[in-house]
């Protein structure tokens, strides 16, 4: 049975998050496991199923680049609030 205060923190910790926090979130899943393959089976995912180097690649790596500026960012104004 949850409490009322644990349902209402609930509530509130998947409210502040918005589509561009989730893709970010998302991203940066895709970045941790691929870095997580190249760490421990030298095997690049993102290399295997786009090309090495291709254009599509680059724009995954770019991104995932990008959502880790914007979630150290928003993690910084969040802590300031």
């Amino acid at each position: 049975m949850e409490t009322a205060t644990g349902t209402h923190m609930d509530e509130m910790r998947t409210s502040h998050l918005n589509a561009i926090d989730w893709i970010a979130m998302v991203l940066l899943i895709i970045g941790g496991i691929n870095w997580g393959l190249v760490g421990f089976f030298n095997f690049d995912l993102v290399a295997a199923i786009f090309g090495r180097m291709s254009a599509f690649s680059r724009v995954i790596y770019a991104l995932v680049g990008l959502s880790a500026l914007y979630t150290i960012y928003t993690t910084t104004k969040m802590a300031r609030s």
